[in-house]
This record gives structure tokens, C-alpha cells and sequence, in this order.
């Protein structure tokens, strides 16, 4: 049985929401149907909690304040809340914000060919055909940075079809890079922004990992680590410009602490649906399969955050995803790409569902709310 945001009746979630009575956002533990305020000295912020040396025993015993129902809660979690009512933010605060990316073979494949494409969808379906043809059956199964991977890699040199997404997506070192700013990311309900330049885009159902600083994996959540083709397809220097703009990055709805009912392993064989449903009728249901990803979600996190670089807020890691979507969506060989309006929902069954609809970044609500803001906000409440 589920509840609102479909999250399971088991588990311990955790979340942030805006609560109109202290201008600002609290740290909240879902309570069966309740959301319960557990801000405090000791917890002002989810940074606070990932960091803790038992994050769900902290979560479990913190005192708190019944906020409202989880019916109230999602019937608020839209685009434009009422602002006299709570409404939910994303999950995270403090912690930087980074993704990897190429981690599947599918969606490694379409990085590739939006690169010989030069970020052209009308060029795209008859270099799939060609590169397909060349490396498809040769990366299944392949362990990155193996001495098999190398033996491929030296052929698809020679092929010619080499590319600095193969590179990343079977060579020893994964595609570590900033998804976004610290306070940026946009939660359930809200809008997901594409940057006007983009006309070749898509959405990206990932799994969302809660790092502490220390490097430990306390949890995790849904993501849209929303993806423009065209802008990244030109150059790979322009992914800073593809990733991280206005509302480019929805988490959500809570994070599900790891305890004995939720663990690691659990987010190793995570089944994640799509769905894009447009204002015209047009529907995209789509999958991605956490059990087919190419390198272990913990080598990942480490690859991240280690000696070599330390996250003292604590870090949220975007896995990477195995749906690439390249059914024509008006013209023929045009391919998929997003419109206005669309409504994008992910959802697994063991993290509830995160739902947003499509906007331009300059539309979407400007971010205002930064980390001097919430700093500012805490003091006056008496919580640092």
C-alpha cells in the first residue's frame, strides 16, 4: 500500500518543506499520514541528519511538531504553491550536487552518436544504425576499465568510432561532474527547466544517493538529471551549459534512509519507471533497470568523494540512467524531445514518486534561496 508521493508504507524518509510560518524550510520525518517538523539545534538542516553517525536512528528520535497530512502536503506540491501552506522542496541542502553520467551501455551508445551528430537529431538515427552495428554486442557485459575493455577499445580505434564517451563509459576513470549548486535543486511538483537554446532534449529517471562526508552511503532518492542533446552533442565542453541551469535539477520526493528494511543492495536492483505525458496527448513510458548499470554504485560514490576530494556538506550523487529515448515524436528520424507543458513522472516503488512539468529555465521560478539565505533564516530562528 502506498501513500501520497506513492511512498511505501515501510521505510524512514525523510524530507525538506517549506513551512510559510518560519519563511523558510524545516527538516521533516514522515510519521505514517503525518509530516512532523523535527528542525532543531541539533538538526537544523538535512546536511545535519546525513551527517550524523546514525542518520535513521537520528531521524527515528528526534522530538518534533506535527506540520500537516501527506495528503496536504502533495495536494500543495505543485508549480505555484499556495504560499500559506507547507509545500515540498527537494531533499537536499548543503550537499553538492554531482552526477555520473555514461554509466549504462544503452544511453553510453546515444552519448556517442549525439557527439557524431554534432547535436543534429535529423543525423542521428542513420549513425545509430552504423555505430550500433560496429560496437553494440561488444560492450555488453564488459566490465569497465578491465583488460577486455582495453582489448575493445583498441578495436573500436581502429574502426575509428572511438569517443570520449566510450572513454569515460569502459575505461577505468567514470564521468564524474557537477549536476548543480548547493540549495538549486527543485523538488516535487515544481517545474524542470530546459534552457531556451535547446530544441533536442529529454529526461533522465535516475537513482540519487545521500553521501555523508565521510564517504558513507546513508540513503537515497529519485532524480531528473534533465539532459539537453543538442547543447552537450556539440561539444563536450558545453556540458556545464547542459547541465546546471534554472531548475535543471529535480530531487524528491524524500530520501529513504538505509536501515534493515532499506539497504545498498536494495538500491542495486532498483527498477525505475517514466512516464512524459504531453499537453497534446502524447505519452513516452520508459524504464530504467538499476541491475544493468556498468559500474557499482559504491565505486562510483568513491570515485566522487574520497581522499583525493572531500565533501565536508556531504554529497548527492546522480547514478546515470539507462533510458535514452529515440522514438520519433512528430517527424520522422526526428527523434524524442521534450515540449512545454509535459509532466514527467518517475517512480520506484521503494522511493515514491517525483513528478514535474517542463519549462524553460526562464520561466521557471528564479532561484532566490541560497545557502547566506538559509544561514540568515536559521539564525533567526534561533536554530545555529
Amino acid at each position: 500500500m502506498s501513500r501520497p508521493f506513492d511512498l511505501p508504507e515501510a521505510g524512514l524518509f525523510a524530507m525538506r518543506v517549506w513551512d510559510p510560518g518560519q519563511d523558510g524550510p524545516v527538516l521533516a520525518r514522515i510519521d505514517g499520514m503525518d509530516v512532523v517538523d523535527i528542525t532543531s539545534r541539533e538538526l537544523p538542516t538535512m546536511q545535519a541528519l546525513l551527517a550524523a553517525g546514525d542518520p535513521a536512528a537520528a531521524l527515528s528520535a528526534a522530538p518534533g511538531r506535527r506540520l500537516c497530512t501527506l495528503e496536504d502536503l502533495a495536494a500543495n506540491a505543485v508549480e505555484t504553491p499556495d504560499p500559506g501552506r507547507p509545500w515540498p522542496l527537494a531533499p537536499c541542502d548543503l550537499q553538492a550536487v554531482k552526477a555520473c553520467g555514461v554509466t549504462f551501455a544503452a544511453s553510453m551508445l546515444e552519448r556517442v552518436i549525439e557527439e557524431q551528430a554534432k547535436g543534429d537529431p535529423a543525423r542521428a538515427e542513420a549513425i545509430r544504425t552504423r555505430v550500433a552495428g560496429i560496437v553494440g554486442d561488444s560492450l555488453r557485459g564488459l566490465v569497465p576499465g578491465s583488460d577486455k575493455a582495453g582489448e575493445v577499445k583498441a578495436a573500436l580505434i581502429e574502426a575509428g568510432v572511438w569517443s570520449q564517451y566510450l572513454e569515460v563509459g569502459i575505461g577505468p576513470d567514470a564521468e564524474v561532474f557537477t549536476k548543480a549548486q548547493p540549495m538549486s535543486s527543485v523538488g516535487t511538483g515544481a517545474a524542470i527547466g530546459l534552457h531556451p537554446s535547446s530544441t533536442w532534449n529529454n529526461p533522465e529517471p535516475e537513482v540519487v544517493l545521500a553521501v555523508a562526508p565521510d564517504g558513507r552511503i546513508v540513503g537515497a532518492t529519485l532524480g531528473n538529471d534533465v539532459n539537453l542533446r543538442d547543447v552537450e552533442g556539440r561539444s563536450a565542453l558545453l556540458l556545464g551549459k547542459a547541465k546546471d541551469n534554472n531548475a535543471a535539477s529535480a530531487l524528491g520526493p524524500a530520501i529513504r534512509l538505509f536501515d534493515d528494511s532499506y539497504t545498498l543492495d536494495d538500491v542495486r536492483q532498483a527498477e525505475l519507471t517514466l512516464r512524459v505525458e504531453g499537453t497534446d496527448g502524447y505519452v513516452l513510458d520508459g524504464a530504467s533497470r538499476m541491475d544493468q548499470i556498468s559500474r557499482d554504485p559504491a565505486d562510483l560514490a568513491g570515485q566522487a568523494l574520497g581522499r583525493h576530494h572531500q565533501y565536508p556538506d556531504g554529497m548527492m550523487l546522480f547514478l546515470g540512467t539507462l533510458f535514452a529515448p529515440t522514438e520519433d515524436r512528430d517527424a520522422p528520424g526526428g527523434g524524442f524531445t521534450h515540449k512545454l507543458g509535459d509532466t514527467v513522472r518517475i517512480s520506484c516503488p521503494e522511493l515514491g514518486a517525483l513528478t514535474n512539468t517542463v519549462r524553460l529555465s526562464t520561466e521557471a521560478p528564479e532561484w532566490t534561496f541560497g545557502t547566506a539565505a538559509l544561514m540568515r533564516n536559521l539564525a533567526r530562528r534561533n536554530l545555529l
